[in-house]
């Protein structure tokens, strides 16, 4: 077992909330923010010009750990990051006394921004005599949405329907006699791409027809879902960043949160940010990279449900032809 950094980290629960937002100095009403969801939706009809967006913060970190912890100087950071406009802003938290929560706020400028943002927690502190060392971070980011008026947080994939014989789709054209294809390069969410030219597959994914059909697009659905998992992983593991050490950094965004839901399947022996450096060092040194490539297999399939359609989809086709009508 590696560990992601050469000295300690928290390993208690760090978060985040968002508890207010304003649009150039005006209060929004808090519907604009899901706690549920962890969103935040800054699209107003009746202001659709503003200028710059500030939200107002709280963050809760394990305080009995950091009172007996090797640190000083600890430091809480708000970050927002768009991957589409390359855009990085940070905001710092305070606190007046030990034990209190720690507040700030962090500003978003509209013209840095396209559609959607993400908000992580970053905790630096002083560690082994080392300055702004990064200790721990939210488990869970936030989304800050410019385009919706409800504070959702968006689907995982886009679905696309195209024929991939189409000219105007040239870059499609090698793959004509794929079923279907993912496409994650971007800042945006990741889409499937589903052939119209592969005959009888868009009526197959859209009728309910009869169990054994039903069973069949349960397992077709599960293996394009399990594909897309694992392109979405591979995607986010090639765009790692590393800071001066060597230590990869959490991406932010929806490679983020492909990460974080997928590593505990992948390394369920491990920490997240222990499993991250594992992942990271087989990619970049090789070694241990095709036993990888296995446990990634494992977790897409499991958020996938690949198993379970399949046992369904045997279930049905072992009834007597009766049973099934």
């Amino acid at each position: 077992m590696r560990t992601v950094f050469p000295y300690a980290t928290l390993a208690g629960e760090v978060q985040i909330e968002v508890t207010g937002a304003s649009l150039d100095g005006r209060s929004q009403p808090l519907h604009m923010i899901s706690r549920q969801e962890h969103a935040v939706a800054l699209h107003e009809n009746e202001r659709p010009d503003w200028r710059e967006a500030r939200l107002e913060l709280r963050a809760t970190l394990p305080e009995r750990e950091l009172a007996s912890g090797p640190w000083t100087d600890v430091r809480c950071f708000a970050v927002v990051t768009e991957g589409a406009t390359n855009t990085r802003t940070v905001g710092r938290l305070f606190r007046d006394t030990p034990g209190e929560d720690w507040r700030g706020s962090v500003n978003l400028a509209r013209e840095l921004h396209r559609r959607r943002a993400d908000l992580q927690l970053v905790v630096s502190a002083t560690v082994d005599g080392v300055g702004g060392r990064v200790i721990g971070s939210g488990e869970r980011s936030w989304i800050v949405d410019l385009t919706t008026r409800t504070p959702v947080r968006p689907r995982d994939l886009n679905i696309s329907e195209v024929d991939f014989r189409d000219p105007e789709h040239a870059w499609l054209n090698p793959f004509k006699d794929a079923p279907w294809l993912v496409e994650t390069t971007g800042g945006d969410l990741p889409t499937v791409y589903l052939n119209l030219a592969f005959e009888g597959l868009k009526e197959l994914l859209d009728t309910g027809g009869t169990p054994v059909e039903r069973a069949l697009r349960g397992t077709v659905a599960a293996q394009i879902a399990a594909e897309a998992w694992t392109a979405m992983f591979h995607s986010a593991i090639g765009e790692l960043e590393v800071d001066d050490d060597g230590t990869p950094q959490w991406p932010g965004g929806w490679r983020d949160s492909v990460l974080r839901v997928m590593l505990p399947d992948v390394y369920p022996d491990l920490l997240p940010a222990d499993a991250l450096f594992e992942v990271h060092s087989s990619r970049a040194d090789g070694s241990g990279w095709h036993e990888l490539q296995s446990r990634i297999q494992y977790a897409a399939s499991r958020r996938a449900r690949v198993a379970k359609t399949l046992g369904t989809a045997i279930r049905t086709l072992d009834r007597p032809e009766g049973a099934r009508a």
